[in-house]
């Protein structure tokens, strides 16, 4: 019996163990196939009350699916509970009015992720305080707003709390931390964003009041010197557990707090985008100093090169002046340096990089980019053999690339553009295997790239060396490179004439830039071949035949850089642009070109295309800028082009042969900025939808066309962005609009431009009577041209509230009656044409003074009496100025009047009049006399004279608070 029962309890325990492991299967099993129906219908109910869900991310969330293998869901593979959500997110937000409380049911739930979704600005619920198994809650950048719930503080497991919002507006508030404190467990602390500032609710206890806080963020917090309170020998602080402590973007300023130095277990620091302008104390601990964005003004009174065990030290965007000084090459602070990023970019130092720099053998970052340093880079840039990075870019450095940059054999990055580097590129360069990323533009680099130079670059990827204009390249036509191209930037460099044939062998390229290379011919028939390219730029070139090769293959990738290389980020997702101005292309616009749907500039100006153009714009969604201007194209302007609806905010499509009316459907394109139709046989009237509809132009030009009718009222409706008005040379009839005057965009203030960037911007207009293309300067151009039409009436008196204009004409119409009396009030003109009409009258003296007046024409007209003078007058000499006015007089005609007097320039008053003769009596005698004679006159005079002292005061002072803005000036110098 005795046996047998010991048998008896042998098999119980077996079977114990069997039935054990059959029941954890049926568990294991009930993860694949089902889940605990409570929590799916938990979750469903989640879905329900989300009010959207664009990309249908819960689309799994069905009935016909395990709950557990929904998207974002992760359970137990024991027990087959939901212990796992996920659903963060960066761009397609899911969206609810609030947070559903069917959550609170997933009891065994331990990590929950709702960070980028969007639950309009509803408070956090206090339900999340009874999900006590909760170890990870992230909520940050969710739309919540309100004071943080109190619950939180009864997840006493939590080790992750995330409640920050990146782009804050600071709707959340903590109102008290003494719930915080209640976390015991708490390791991450992120707050960044978070209004903690209210009614004292912010207490510096945080700080060591969590035995377990490792990190803390509290990153644009509004936080300032009196919320740290504590002095330099507080002994609680020594007490904090915390390693990483963020404090960027708040309002600290003045000295640095001394306070940090003795929380021992610190090694993060981040207190960038503050305003501290002290030296930086001994940071024992510290390996990651942040201070970008501060106002400390010099690097030794910083204390740089004391903080021997920093590793990682950010100093950009400060204002650092003074020599660059590297650390002592005889008496150093530090036996060592670990130092492994040194970020100096934005500053103001100046002199030389020294050569002491090579001591610094550990680092692997070093970018000194937007600073003024001079000289030669050291030699002894070759020392530092575990270098990443190096930025030099934007100084004024000059002499030669040293040979010794070829043993950087760790060398990923390597950007040196924007300086004054000479010479040749050094053969040695071809040695650095690891380069990614190598950017010489902008120098006066000379010499010949070959082959040679990239021999072992098998990992290029960013090749940039434009506007190097002496720069030749000369590869052997059967070169193969090792490497596979993203970005290549070679404009304004020499090559030889035809297209450069290695290209044909980079299959992933995205930026494709070789204008103003002198390259030739036909594009090759592998050309298209390649993908599409999403900046394709040949411009400036002798380019000819068809654009059928164009590439017409979809891109199968956009490039992902690695995080080292962050300025390749840049360039990963870019926009589509098609630039392939100024060339000799003909043909066809090829029907291909409807297919690039997603480009966004497309430049085909200045070349010999002809035909129609394609009626396909309908499904381009991106379309900013059309440039097809100065071909041979003809026929009637795309309908189609009405479809790009408010995407389009450039379009020329001047100096062609399209005729016929303008099509109704672009009063759709209500975001167009600039509208360019001019040298053209468009016919109709203006229609009244410009302005009516399309109301944000800046620029409307119809120039040389066979527009006729009456200008319509509508287009005064363009009041505050109109800056070019031009209708010149066309049939128009009838009176000009007095509503003109109200064109606040011709009376000053700034550009109502909108610029695209990666495209040469342009306008034609004729200026001082000579048709000038205006680009770098172009938004300083203020001009109404209403010449070479039928218009008749008289000019009204409101266009002379147009203060703004620099351009005005409106020559060869009919107009009648007097230029008006405040023609002087338009005080930024520069040209003024008023020729070929029937203007009667005498001209204003308030003519003179336009102080920036260099070219003007009143002649062929009726005018009479005496010709104004005036200082900027005196210098307009040509009698052409007035001819065909038999009846007017005075210099600088022959014809003299009856009588010779000062003629009146300013003022009503008779003081003031006086004083105004005064001035004009200095002037002459300025002009008339020897320059030392006249000078030492007026020097004289004003000594003896009060009343001629104060007149000429008053001039300097006019002019001096006159209402030319500095952009004005600048524009004056340009024309």
């Amino acid at each position: 019996m005795k046996f047998q029962s010991s048998n008896s309890t042998g098999f119980f325990v077996l079977f114990i163990f069997v039935a054990t492991k059959l029941l954890l299967s049926c568990g294991a099993d009930n993860t694949s196939s089902s889940c605990f129906e409570h929590e799916r219908q938990s979750l469903l109910r989640f879905k329900h009350s989300l009010i959207s869900d664009p990309s249908n991310r819960l689309s799994s969330w069905n009935e016909t699916i395990n709950c557990c293998h929904w998207l974002g869901v992760g359970c137990d593979n024991t027990t087959g509970y939901v212990t796992r959500l996920d659903l963060r997110t960066n761009s397609e937000q899911l969206e609810g009015n609030e947070l559903n409380s069917s959550l609170s049911e997933l009891t065994r739930l331990s990590y929950l992720d709702l960070s980028g979704n969007y639950f309009h600005t509803s408070p956090i619920p206090d339900f999340i305080g009874s999900m006590r198994q909760l170890r990870y809650l992230n909520l940050s950048s969710a739309g919540f707003a309100g004071v943080v719930s109190h619950q939180i503080g009864n997840l006493s497991r939590l080790r992750v709390l995330d409640l920050s919002d990146r782009n804050s507006m600071m709707e959340l508030v903590v109102d008290d931390f003494t719930w915080l404190t209640r976390l015991l467990s708490l390791e991450h602390l992120d707050l960044s964003g978070v209004n903690v500032t209210g009614d004292g609710a912010f207490d510096k206890l945080l700080l060591y009041m969590i035995p377990s806080l490792k990190e803390l963020h509290l990153s644009n917090c509004g936080l300032s010197n009196s919320h740290f309170n504590i002095t330099h020998f507080d002994s609680n602080i020594t007490r904090s557990t915390i390693q990483t402590l963020d404090l960027s973007s708040n309002s600290f300023e003045g000295q640095f707090p001394l306070f940090l130095q003795n929380m021992t277990s610190l090694r993060v620091l981040d207190l960038s985008t503050n305003k501290l302008n002290s030296s930086i104390p001994l940071m024992n601990n510290v390996v990651e100093l942040n201070l970008a964005g501060n106002r400390f003004s010099g690097i030794q009174d910083t204390g740089v090169w004391r903080q021997c065990l920093i590793k990682q030290l950010d100093l950009s965007f400060n204002y650092m002046k003074g020599g660059f000084t590297g650390p002592s090459t005889n008496v150093s602070e530090c036996a060592k340096y670990d130092l492994e990023t040194l970020i100096l970019n934005d500053n103001k130092l100046n002199g030389f990089i020294p050569e002491s720099l090579g001591n610094l053998t550990s680092l692997q970052d070093l970018v000194l980019s937007g600073n003024q340093l001079t000289g030669p880079i050291p030699t002894s840039i070759g020392k530092l053999a575990f270098l990443q990075r190096l930025d030099l870019s934007e100084n004024l450095l000059n002499g030669t690339i040293p040979s010794s940059m070829g043993r950087l054999s760790k060398l990923q990055f390597l950007d040196l553009s924007s300086n004054l580097l000479q010479g040749s590129i050094p053969d040695s360069t071809g040695q650095l295997s690891k380069l990614q990323f190598l950017d010489i533009s902008n120098n006066s680099l000379s010499g010949v790239i070959t082959e040679a130079h990239f021999a072992n670059m098998s990992m290029l990827i960013h090749l940039a060396a434009t506007s190097n204009h002496m720069l030749s390249f000369k590869i052997s036509l059967d070169w193969e490179p090792p490497f596979q191209l993203r970005n290549v930037l070679l404009g304004s460099c020499k090559f030889n004439s035809e297209f450069p044939p290695w290209i044909r062998t980079q299959t992933r390229l995205v930026i494709l830039i070789l204008s103003n290379t002198s390259i030739s011919g036909p594009l090759p028939d592998w050309f298209r071949e390649l993908p599409v390219i999403a900046i394709l730029d040949l411009s400036h070139n002798y380019l000819t035949g068809p654009l059928t090769n164009l590439p017409s293959n979809p891109t199968t990738e956009y490039y992902s850089p690695s995080a080292f290389i962050e300025r390749l980020a840049d360039y990963a997702l870019v926009s589509r642009l098609l630039l392939l101005k100024n060339n000799f292309f003909n043909g066809l616009i090829p029907d291909s070109l409807c297919d690039a749907r997603d480009l966004v500039i497309l430049d085909l100006s200045k070349n010999m295309l002809s035909g129609n153009v394609p009626d396909c714009f309908g499904s381009f969604d991106d379309l900013n800028v059309m440039i097809l201007s100065s071909n041979r194209l003809s026929g009637v302007i795309p309908s189609s082009l009405g479809k790009l609806g408010r995407s389009i905010q450039w379009l020329h499509l001047n100096n062609n042969s399209f005729h016929g009316e303008l099509p109704e459907n672009l009063s759709n394109l209500t975001s167009l900025n600039v509208l360019d139709l001019g040298e053209n046989r468009l016919s109709g009237s203006i229609p009244k939808w410009i302005g009516g509809k399309v109301k944000f132009l800046a620029v409307l030009r119809l120039h040389d066309n066979n527009f006729m009718g009456r200008i319509p009222q509508e287009l005064c409706e363009l009041s505050s962005d109109l800056q070019i008005l031009d209708f010149g040379d066309n049939y128009l009839t009838g009176t000009i609009p007095h509503c003109f005057g109200n064109l606040r965009g011709m009376s000053g203030g700034g550009s109502n431009l909108y610029f695209s960037g990666g495209f040469e911007q342009s306008v034609i207009q004729v200026m001082r009577g000579v048709s000038l293309e205006y680009t770098t300067i172009m938004r300083y151009v203020v001009n109404m041209d209403l010449s070479s039409n039928n218009l008749e009436g008289q000019i009204p008196n409101e266009l002379t509230s147009l203060s703004g204009l620099i351009g005005f004409n409106l020559s060869n119409n009919n107009l009648t009656g007097p230029i008006p009396d405040k023609i002087g009030d338009m005080n930024s003109l520069m040209s003024l044409d008023l020729s070929s009409n029937e203007l009667s009258g005498t001209i204003p003296s308030s003519i003179s003074w336009l102080t920036f007046l260099s070219h003007l024409n009143l002649s062929e007209n009726k005018l009479s009496g005496r010709i104004p003078t005036g200082s900027q007058l005196q210098t307009l000499i040509d009698p052409s100025i007035y001819a065909g006015n038999s009846d007017l007089c005075g210099s600088p005609l022959t014809k003299r009047c009856d009588r010779d007097e000062v003629v009146v320039t300013r003022g009503n008053n008779d003081s003031g009049q006086e004083e105004e003769d005064d001035f004009e009596m200095i002037w002459i005698y300025a002009t008339t006399s020897g320059f030392i004679t006249g000078f030492m006159g007026i020097l004289g005079v004003l000594v003896l004279k009060d009343k001629w002292r104060s007149a000429v005061f008053n001039f300097v002072l006019e002019f001096c608070i006159s209402k030319q803005t500095t952009n004005l000036s600048a524009a004056s110098n340009s024309f």
